[in-house]
């Protein structure tokens, strides 16, 4: 009788610390991924003005990252990106109808991420702050 108490307790201890590594890995898996979400809206310094420059990124089903990119101040709205990674702290995309890459650096509190824009042979810094959504201010 002994014994048969031994193993399932023995069993138990390793199902629960079996769930408890798939729940930690899952949630850290997720947080990582997670802070690159969201509208980031940034400047391009071209040396002629600047260029607002607004990235929206996303988390498909299976979890890859995608997203698509505005260029309000030349009316291009929605051009996909056709690859982003994000492993903490480091973005990256492109977007090969523009032959352009950016790669960045999310600061700790993930509301910015700093870089360097490419295209044409030239790189640039580029700074994006995550927009905040628009709060309701009249409490209605």
């Amino acid at each position: 009788m002994n014994m048969n108490k031994a193993l399932r307790f023995g069993f138990s201890a390793a199902l629960l610390t079996m769930m408890a590594s798939a729940l930690a890995l899952g949630t850290m898996t997720t947080a990582l991924v997670s802070a690159a979400i969201g509208d980031w809206e940034g400047k391009i310094d071209t040396g002629d003005g600047s260029l607002r420059v607004i990235v929206h990124l996303s988390q498909a089903a299976d979890g890859t990252l995608n997203g698509s990119l505005d260029s309000p101040d030349q009316g291009a709205t929605g051009t996909a990106i056709d690859s982003v990674t994000y492993r903490e702290p480091d973005l990256h995309f492109a977007i090969q109808s523009f032959g352009s890459t950016f790669d960045g650096q999310m600061n700790n509190d993930h509301s910015e991420i700093a870089g360097v824009w490419k295209q044409s042979g030239r790189s640039l810094p580029l700074v994006f702050k995550r927009r905040l959504p628009l709060t309701n201010l009249g409490g209605k």
